[in-house]
């Protein structure tokens, strides 16, 4: 059975990746220590050897129309979909928004934020386009847990929903050492469909019992998320994510075990 390791993370937490199945096909997948040191890179690399965010905030270069074929940057916070993919809620009327109508293509960079010199951490730039997208409830409701305060921009109208999609992504696992990821590796990463999460979530919310306030931000093949007083932990699974019941015995003995 798989067991969890606590990472604490800021703005952007970093989960090293194994690609696997959430219902057990695959029997030698697992989840990576952070603190593994990561493999040396030439050329390509595989998805499994990079970091994803599950949530945070990033700097996205899209094709500025006030000034073509110059590069525009701003700074965006994102969560990942179900199928790992970054999303925006954005203004209809943001310099960035109108850009991207003209032409979707883009760039998300991505970084940590432990403190240390910016060319010795885990990076990301992910290359892809950014289309409009219409997301179930189930679909909404996990970007709000990551991001409640989207809530009142929802509320607000005029924002509406964005999807990366990659083509390509650089990975920079410190000085010197890099190496691309093809879409091919992105479009083989296991998923957990929204439904499913959305029933593990609420058939352990009840689970925890303890001191101060909780809250279950998301569930996926690798790990989960929570926040409790006003910190968020990622919990990531050290050995192979197997069936949905199996995942939601794991979180339920972690919540017990914070009581």
């Amino acid at each position: 059975m798989p067991v969890f390791k606590d990472n604490a993370y800021s703005n952007c937490l970093l989960t090293f990746l194994c690609v696997g199945s959430c219902h057990g096909r695959v029997q030698n997948s697992f989840v990576i220590d952070a603190i593994k040191q990561p493999n040396s890179y030439e050329n390509n690399i595989p998805f499994s050897d990079t970091f994803t965010p599950r949530s945070g905030l990033g700097s996205l270069a899209t094709h500025s129309t006030q000034m073509p074929g110059y590069p525009f940057a701003t700074a965006l916070p994102f969560a990942l979909d179900e199928q790992h993919c970054p999303l925006f809620l954005i203004s209809d009327l943001a310099e960035h928004t109108k850009n991207l109508i003209t032409d979707s293509r883009a760039s998300l960079l991505i970084h940590s934020h432990d403190g240390q010199h910016v060319l010795t951490t885990e990076r990301i730039s992910i290359v892809g386009d950014v289309t409009p997208i219409q997301l179930s409830a189930d679909g909404i409701a996990r970007y709000l847990r990551y991001h409640p305060d989207a809530k009142e921009y929802l509320a607000l109208g005029g924002f509406s929903f964005y999807r990366l999609l990659p083509q390509r992504a650089r990975y920079v696992a410190g000085f010197g050492n890099m190496g691309w990821i093809e879409n091919e590796e992105w479009s083989t990463v296991e998923v957990l469909p929204l439904a499913e999460e959305r029933n593990l979530l609420q058939g352990i919310t009840d689970t925890y019992s303890g001191p101060g306030p909780l809250r279950m931000l998301g569930i996926d093949c690798y790990g989960f998320d929570v926040e409790k007083n006003g910190k968020r932990t990622r919990q990531r699974f050290s050995a192979p994510a197997g069936a949905v019941e199996q995942i939601g015995e794991v979180v339920r003995r972690f919540l017990v075990a914070m009581a």
